[in-house]
């Protein structure tokens, strides 16, 4: 660490302006619970590797969504189409039934699968690792499907965008 990172206060507004010029793809992490279906939106899923099948999502400690799926111990990753931004809308919010309008059915590992994701990775809880202020969240992949083709619903300085090929 240098001298001068040592004295001079972070910049959080600085930092999340950068970071926003890195395209992200939108997923929603989804379990089901004692109390029923519980989900949130992420914008940090990644693969981490290949043996083990392992992915990589986090989540901010604080947040009430992360501790119902977390005591969930398993879940589905829903990687959302480019026509799905108001389903990320409701998981981004704090909304008590997130659920009520929107179309799923269980996936293999029983968690909910919403309707109309270009594809889904159903994940054992293999880990939790400290990450500041979040989460890291290890999940061992226990299914996986393309379930059609199309655009990703990507978010790109502070708003929605999409990716076709």
């Amino acid at each position: 660490m240098s001298e001068n990172s040592k004295t001079t206060p972070f910049d959080g507004a600085k930092y999340r302006q950068v970071l926003g010029h890195f395209p992200t793809g939108v997923t929603v992490i989804t379990a089901m619970t004692d109390d029923g279906p519980a989900g949130m939106a992420i914008g940090s899923f990644t693969s981490v590797s290949l043996d083990p099948a392992l992915v990589l999502f986090s989540a901010s400690k604080t947040s009430a969504s992360w501790a119902k799926l977390r005591e969930a111990g398993k879940f589905c990753v829903n990687i959302l189409a480019d026509d799905q931004e108001d389903i990320s809308r409701v998981f981004g919010s704090k909304a008590d039934d997130k659920f009520s309008e929107i179309g799923w059915k269980r996936s293999a590992n029983g968690a909910p699968l919403l309707n109309g994701v270009l594809a889904y990775v159903d994940c054992d809880l293999h880990s939790v690792l400290d990450g500041g202020d979040h989460d890291i969240i290890l999940g061992a992949v226990t299914d996986l499907d393309v379930k059609h083709e199309g655009g990703a619903l990507v978010f790109f300085r502070g708003g929605y965008g999409r990716v076709a090929f």
